[in-house]
């Protein structure tokens, strides 16, 4: 290699460790909370609503837009969360009122066109045992129907983010998924509006992607580790196709209760694949012949991360095939749009610099395989940097 190429390489070197640093900084910043479902069992029996609700009721008062965050330390102002998660079990219970009078302002519940009145009638907040988990209380809450009514609509506000609503004491009865700022639809009280298998499938493709975009920084950063090996399309293919069906079956098997290991395991060896994938590339330039073993054995791991985010919207076993289909689609949907974009990105650049008319040694960085060995480094070592702090985090912290 010439020197001008060694001063070249040396810089892309010296801004990759720095970029890492901050990078790492930047992230050091953030505690994990959790942004979790809330779920709703719904029963009407001889006029009378009763709503049993598992909710974090602090997320929920925060004004933290929940629709757009899957953990409240990416909000703006987690400042507010973290205040009122400070708050013992008895003051939050105090505070659960909040949410009925907003709700009723909403409202939460129809029937008929005609709101329905809700009434807090019990509160059970659990003593926080570790600040770093979310804490998810129940509340039993009841209305009163108009006589005659056939059915009831749940009007879920925007920025409350998921809730499932899973109706009690029927045949056929309705379970679905509820964004923020949408509606149920008319739920018949005698049953018979069971959401079908297609329904749920649909509903359930949005979750599985928007945990990998944009909620799943560590999934990310692993597919983008996976992208940066080599700018050869076959490798990237046997790597990609390990991991989709490592991640398939513990997805299926986390998710249908037949596996289960606790996050405090799954979490930080999540984050250690990903350091082997990110310092592998600055060393290997191409697919070995144990990198697809070993992105297997790491899909393994991700897919019992992805089991966790679907077993907290605890759906009814009826429901289950459908809505995992969706999730996994959902999240193969994501990553390929990671894929799409980091290439995207990889050609512009490339684009960029032919721009630019670079001469002498320069000129090189115009020719795609220099431009993606620079981006596979710099890249690498970044995620690395994020994913090492990850491990401590995880484990230490």
């Amino acid at each position: 290699m010439t020197t001008p190429l060694l001063i070249i390489a040396s810089k892309l070197r010296l801004w990759a460790v720095m970029s890492s640093l901050w990078a790492v900084l930047w992230i050091s910043v953030a505690n994990a909370h959790e942004v979790v479902p809330t779920i709703a069992d719904l029963t009407v029996t001889d006029g009378a609503v009763l709503i049993e609700m598992r909710i974090n009721i602090e997320a929920q008062l925060s004004g933290i837009n929940l629709d757009e965050v899957d953990d409240t330390d990416a909000a703006e102002n987690a400042s507010d969360y973290d205040v009122l998660h400070a708050l013992s079990n008895v003051e939050v219970a105090s505070r659960a009122t909040d949410l009925i009078e907003t709700w009723n302002t909403t409202p939460l519940l129809t029937a008929a066109g005609t709101p329905l009145a809700l009434a807090l009638d019990k509160v059970t907040v659990p003593v926080l045992a570790d600040s770093e988990l979310p804490r998810i209380s129940d509340l039993i809450i009841t209305a009163t129907l108009p006589e005659g009514a056939p059915d009831i609509e749940v009007l879920w506000p925007a920025g409350a983010g998921a809730l499932v609503v899973r109706q009690q004491g029927v045949d056929a009865p309705y379970t679905g998924l509820v964004g923020g700022g949408s509606t149920s639809g008319p739920i018949s009280l005698a049953g018979g509006t069971k959401t079908t298998g297609w329904q749920v499938f649909a509903a359930y493709i949005p979750v599985g992607f928007d945990h990998i975009l944009p909620k799943g920084l560590d999934h990310i950063l692993f597919v983008l580790g996976l992208f940066f090996l080599s700018t050869q399309l076959g490798p990237l293919l046997w790597q990609v196709s390990a991991f989709t069906l490592a991640h398939t079956v513990t997805l299926a098997l986390g998710a249908l209760g037949h596996i289960s290991v606790p996050g405090s395991i799954v979490e930080p060896l999540i984050a250690a694949s990903i350091v082997y994938v990110a310092v592998e590339n600055t060393f290997s330039r191409g697919l070995t012949p144990w990198r697809p073993a070993v992105v297997f054995g790491f899909g393994l791991l991700h897919g019992l991360g992805f089991a966790s985010v679907l077993g907290e919207f605890g759906l009814p076993e009826a429901q289950f095939v459908p809505a995992l289909l969706g999730f996994n689609v959902g999240v193969e949907l994501g990553q390929l749009a990671v894929i799409a974009m980091a290439a995207t990105a990889l050609f512009l650049g490339c684009r960029a610099a032919v721009a630019a008319r670079l001469t002498g040694v320069e000129e090189l960085v115009t020719e795609y395989p220099v431009m993606f060995r620079a981006w596979s480094m710099t890249g690498s070592l970044i995620i690395a940097g994020i994913a090492i702090y990850w491990v401590i985090e995880r484990t230490l912290l």
